[in-house]
């Protein structure tokens, strides 16, 4: 990884990489890769966005979100599980993945799809998120959002303590100016 104040960050990955991009809600993930192109041939960049999108298009007109969140999830990691499987070359997931579980999940996927494992982990504060979340005009529940703030702080703290997850072969963590200035991929 390089990149200096006003860059952006610069990943270097293989052709069969996955890239998981986690963060609380509002951290600056979606700026971040809408900033620049993830110019890889063959590169796959998920959003969970694009399924809501996709499916609020097709559903009765005014339908809310609450209704059918948990089909865009599930929708969602569908998506995920056979894009990895099939897609020759780096994916790139944009998820929360505030919860150890999921963490966990996307390694044994990225692993079953022999990818090597990247993940980038945006850290915003509560209060700088809030307003991330205000400004793209889609603000978590409350107690939603604690939850995430609760279990990604914690593991920011790891992190900087110098915890290393499992089954990550690398993990980048980034703040909110530093995300906001984009992510580029490179392959070796």
């Amino acid at each position: 990884m390089t990149g200096t104040a006003g860059d952006p960050t610069v990943l270097t990955v293989s052709k069969r990489s996955f890239v998981l991009v986690a963060g609380i809600p509002g951290a600056g993930k979606s700026s971040m890769l809408a900033r620049r192109p993830i110019a890889v041939p063959g590169a796959v960049v998920l959003d969970s966005d694009r399924v809501r999108e996709w499916l609020r298009d097709r559903l009765p007109a005014g339908l809310p979100y609450r209704s059918y969140r948990g089909l865009v999830h599930l929708l969602y990691r569908v998506q995920i599980v056979l894009t990895a499987l099939v897609a020759l070359g780096p994916v790139v997931v944009h998820m929360p993945a505030t919860a150890a579980f999921t963490r966990v999940a996307m390694v044994a996927l990225a692993m079953l799809a022999c990818r090597r494992r990247d993940l980038v982990w945006v850290h915003a504060e509560p209060e700088e998120a809030r307003r991330g979340q205000r400004s793209r005009g889609r603000v978590l529940p409350r107690s939603s959002f604690e939850r995430h703030v609760r279990r990604g702080g914690a593991f920011v703290e790891r992190l900087r303590a110098g915890h290393r997850p499992p089954g990550w072969h690398r993990v980048t963590l980034l703040d909110r100016r530093q995300a906001g200035h984009g992510l580029v991929l490179t392959t070796r």
